[in-house]
């Protein structure tokens, strides 16, 4: 095994650390391992350095607390969340030009496909 100078060792779990962090925060408002990959990174970070921890040890708490106070809403709270998070994932593919591919593949002709971005 290599043997890696303390600042080196530090710096790539940094790195890393960060890397997965931003993932997972990007992640967040689709279906899926989102708030996973938040963690994850986080406790990558805090084999280095304790202000991961400390966040990631709040931020648990928080997510929990968060987890616990969606299961005692009604179902019509719940599925208002369900419906936001299904429109973050429809805008958001329309505008990265996921359905304009599709529409280009298919030969549909339909213009509102193609995100605004894309010309």
């Amino acid at each position: 095994m290599v043997k890696l100078a303390n600042s080196t060792r530090r710096a790539l779990i940094g790195l890393v650390g960060w890397a997965v962090l931003l993932l997972g925060a990007v992640m967040i408002p689709y279906p899926g391992p989102g708030w996973v990959v938040v963690f994850i990174g986080l406790s990558i970070l805090a084999t280095e350095f304790q202000w991961a921890k400390d966040l990631h040890e709040y931020a648990h708490g928080k997510y929990d607390a968060w987890q616990q106070w969606q299961k005692r809403q009604p179902f019509y709270i719940r599925a208002i969340f369900w419906i936001l998070t299904f429109m973050t994932v429809v805008i958001t593919v329309w505008l990265v030009n996921g359905y304009g591919l599709m529409n280009a593949w298919f030969g549909w002709n339909l213009s509102w496909l193609n995100s605004p971005f894309v010309h």
